[in-house]
Formats: C-alpha cells, structure tokens, sequence
C-alpha cells in the first residue's frame, strides 16, 4: 500500500515565518472591515439598481453582476480570514 507524504517529509515545502500576535490581530481587523464596508456597500448597489429603473440598463447589468459576486465574497471570505487572524492558524483543520 503506498505510504501517505506528509508536510514534515519534505523539507523546507511550505516555509513558515513566526508572526507577531499584534499583526495577527491588526490584519483580523482590516479584514473585518473591508468585509462590513464590501457587503454593505455591494449591497446598496444592488438595492439601488432593483429600486430604480434608470439604473436598470443593459450596460449595468455587468456592475450588478460584480456587485454581486464582491458581496458573495465579502459575506463567506471575510468571516472566515477574521476567524483565521483571531486564533492565528488555519481553523478548519488538516483536511479542510
């Protein structure tokens, strides 16, 4: 049966670097509120195109479609980077 590799039989892989708990915690809050201001704002635009029908033009359509995948990415990337900073390693474990 073949033998599962493993991080630690390859030297030097995956470089670390040890990082200060104050960094860790700083970047967790930019991160937190570039989420807050990326969902609230995508939000808005999308509110706004839905509640206007000036706005609601062939060539917005592409802003509302990025508007929405920003919003997509802030509401699942941003909890996830900010939980990841607070207890400063990967929370999902080996397999996630």
């Amino acid at each position: 049966a073949p033998q599962k590799m493993t991080v630690q039989d390859v030297p030097h892989a995956f470089p670390t670097v040890d990082v200060p708990d104050h960094a860790h915690y700083t970047i967790g809050v930019v991160i937190l509120i570039v989420g807050i201001t990326g969902t609230l704002g995508n939000f808005l635009v999308f509110y706004a195109f839905c509640r206007s029908r000036s706005l609601q033009t062939p060539a917005n359509i592409l802003i509302i479609n990025l508007a929405i995948s920003d919003f997509l990415m802030s509401v699942t990337q941003s909890p996830v980077f900010f939980t990841n900073s607070l207890y400063k390693h990967w929370i999902f474990g080996e397999k996630g």
